[in-house]
């Protein structure tokens, strides 16, 4: 593991397991999100966190707004260099590929696992 607190598991929906995840819970590790990266594989979950921003990003993701609870609360694709309106209800999100949400067949009101 790297000096930022990122850990491995599972994004899971139901009895589907939809994506790797890392998990970003530390501030340093939260600011880093996906800059730097050309693409992704899977999912980032950023904990807490009620906005995001692209500025930087080299591609655009696809980012769930999650509940306390993580019942997905919105859904939104965003290209790179925007900043994104905050969820002030959102306690996390789940920043995964761009169309991944769809593919995944997520949507509000679902709700989502960590394993």
């Amino acid at each position: 593991m790297s000096s930022t607190e990122q850990t491995s598991a599972w994004l899971v929906a139901g009895d589907t397991v939809l994506a790797s995840l890392e998990v970003a819970t530390d501030r340093r590790s939260r600011m880093q999100g996906l800059l730097g990266r050309d693409s992704m594989n899977g999912a980032l979950l950023l904990q807490p966190a009620r906005s995001v921003h692209t500025i930087g990003m080299r591609f655009a993701i696809d980012v769930a707004f999650v509940s306390r609870e993580l019942d997905v609360l919105d859904i939104v694709t965003m290209v790179p260099n925007r900043v994104g309106r905050p969820r002030w209800h959102a306690r996390a999100v789940v920043e995964a590929p761009a169309g991944a949400f769809a593919r995944w067949k997520v949507s509000p009101g679902d709700r989502l696992e960590i394993r």
